[in-house]
C-alpha cells in the first residue's frame, strides 16, 4: 500500500500542525514565565522547560521518526510521554506559592506537552495512512502472540496443576489483546462480514423471485467427499469398503487409511471385522521327509490371545509385558485393563469335566 494525500488533506493538517506548535509554545512560555517569576533566573526558567515541556517534545519526536522507519517505539519512550508531562505538572505545583498559582502553574505546562504528543500522533497516522503499516499494532500483536503461546505450552505441561490453571487463565485473557487497535484487521474483517451479508441478500431476492437453487460446486475435494461418506456409512462397511481399495493392506494401515478419512477403528476391530486369518507358509522338514503348510499363528480371539501370551510369559507376567507381547507377535493393540479383565475370567472359568471313558467289558 502506498497511498498519498490530497491538497484538501494537506491543508487541514497543515492547520493543524501550526495551531498546536503555536498552543506549545504559548505554553512553554508560559512556564518559562511562571518560573522565572519564582525564582528569578531565567537559566533555571528555560531548564525547567527543556526538562518537561522539551522532554514530552522530544519522545514524541523521537516516536514519530521511529514510526516512519517502519519500527516499533522502545518501552521507554512509551512510558516517558505518560511521565514527563505529569514532571512537568509537579514541578508548577511545587513551585507555587498559593492554591490558586498551584492550580495555573500545574496546568500551564500541559499545553506544550499536549501539542507534542498530538503532533506526534499526527504524523503517526499519516505514515500509517501512506504505508499501511502499524508498527505499534504488529508490536502489541506479536507480543500478545508470543505470551500466549508461551502460556498454553506451560498450561499443558508444567508439573504443578495451579500454575497450569493459572496458565490457561491468562492465555484467554490474553486472547482478547489479539488484533487490538490492528486498522488493517479490522479492515478485513469488516470485508468477510460484507461479503456474507452480500451473499446472503442475494440468497433470499432469488428465492422471492423463484430463481432455481445453485447447483453445488464441483470444486470439492474428493477427499472431502469421501470423508463425508465414510463418516454416513456403518463403521463395518467402511472397513470392508477400505480393505476393498487396498486388499494388500494389513489391519494397521487399514486403520491408519479409515482414521484419515473421518472413521475411527483401530486395528483389532479392523481385524474382527474382516475375520484375516494368519498368512500360512510352505516349510519343509527334515524330518517329516515332505513338505508340510503351517500357520504363523494359530487363529484366535482377543480372549484367546490374551490368555496364551500370558501363558508364554509364565504367571509373573504383567499386563503391560502382555499388551507389549501381543503388538509384538500378534500387532494386536490391547490395553491393560482388558487384558486384566480376560486374565480374571478365565480364573474364574470352571474346567469342564471330563469326558467318560466307555466302559468296558461287561456285565459278569
Amino acid at each position: 500500500m502506498n497511498r498519498t494525500l490530497n491538497t484538501w488533506q494537506y491543508t487541514v493538517l497543515g492547520i493543524a500542525a501550526v495551531l498546536m506548535v503555536a498552543v506549545g509554545a504559548f505554553g512553554g512560555w508560559g512556564t518559562y514565565s511562571n518560573v522565572q517569576a519564582q525564582f528569578h533566573r531565567g537559566a533555571t526558567a528555560a531548564g525547567v522547560v527543556a526538562a518537561g515541556e522539551g522532554l514530552a517534545l522530544v519522545l514524541a519526536l523521537t516516536m514519530l521518526c521511529l514510526t516512519m522507519l517502519g519500527q516499533s517505539s522502545p518501552a521507554v519512550v512509551r512510558i516517558g510521554l505518560w511521565i514527563a508531562p505529569v514532571g512537568a505538572c509537579a514541578t508548577g505545583v511545587t513551585i507555587a506559592e498559593t492554591t490558586g498559582e498551584a492550580i495555573v502553574y500545574g496546568l500551564t505546562p500541559m499545553a506544550m506537552s499536549g501539542a507534542a504528543e498530538g503532533l506526534g500522533l499526527i504524523a503517526r497516522r499519516v505514515t500509517i495512512y501512506r504505508t499501511g503499516v502499524d508498527a505499534e499494532a504488529q508490536r502489541r500483536n506479536a507480543q500478545a502472540v508470543q505470551q500466549i503461546a508461551y502460556q498454553r505450552a506451560v498450561a499443558q505441561h508444567h508439573p504443578d496443576e495451579e500454575v497450569r490453571e493459572a496458565a490457561l487463565r491468562e492465555s484467554w485473557a490474553l486472547a482478547k489483546k489479539v488484533g487490538r487497535g490492528d486498522a488493517q484487521l479490522g479492515a478485513d474483517l469488516v470485508e468477510v462480514q460484507r461479503a456474507r451479508i452480500r451473499n446472503g441478500a442475494d440468497d433470499a431476492l432469488g428465492g422471492m423471485y423463484g430463481r432455481p437453487p445453485a447447483k453445488p460446486s464441483s470444486t470439492a475435494s474428493i477427499t472431502g467427499k469421501l470423508r463425508d461418506r465414510l463418516a454416513a456409512m456403518d463403521p463395518t462397511d467402511a472397513i470392508r469398503l477400505a480393505h476393498d481399495a487396498r486388499p494388500d493392506a494389513d489391519v494397521t494401515e487399514l486403520a491408519h487409511l479409515l482414521g484419515v478419512y473421518g472413521v475411527p477403528v483401530d486395528p483389532v476391530a479392523v481385524a474382527m471385522v474382516l475375520g484375516r486369518q494368519p498368512d500360512e507358509y510352505e516349510v519343509h522338514r527334515p524330518d517329516a521327509g515332505a513338505h508340510q503348510q503351517v500357520s504363523t499363528l494359530e487363529p484366535v480371539n482377543l480372549q484367546g490371545a490374551v490368555i496364551e501370551a500370558a501363558s508364554i510369559l509364565g504367571p509373573d507376567a504383567k499386563a503391560k509385558q502382555i499388551a507389549e507381547h501381543l503388538e509384538r507377535t500378534r500387532r494386536l493393540l490391547v490395553d491393560e485393563p482388558y487384558i486384566r479383565a480376560a486374565l480374571s475370567r478365565a480364573a474364574k472359568k470352571p474346567q469342564s469335566e471330563p469326558e467318560a471313558k466307555p466302559m468296558e467289558g461287561g456285565y459278569a
